[in-house]
């Protein structure tokens, strides 16, 4: 099953080499609902909380500073718990 990664505060130099600052910004009200993803995506939130659980998994809490993949074939319910907004980029 794939596995949500998580990297919480990670450096400078290490956005700057996945060059986070260019990457789109994608933002949401609270809500809930399911997302499955057909491609990686990869992610940096700038604000905001979510909380997004995995098909059979438990809940992952994602936070502020936190650089996140969600792996290609993972199915998933999204709670978003305080207005987010993230840097985002597919694979």
């Amino acid at each position: 099953m794939p596995q949500i990664i998580l990297e919480h505060n990670p450096s400078e130099d290490r956005l700057k080499e996945l060059g986070v600052a260019n990457w789109d910004i994608w933002e949401k009200e609270v809500s809930e609902f399911p997302i499955d993803f057909d491609e990686t995506e990869t992610a940096y939130i700038l604000e905001g909380e979510i909380l997004v659980t995995p098909e059979g998994g438990e809940p992952v809490r994602i936070l502020p500073g936190d650089l996140v993949v969600f792996p290609e074939g993972l199915n998933s319910h999204w709670k978003v718990v305080k207005p987010l907004r993230k840097h985002y980029s597919y694979d």
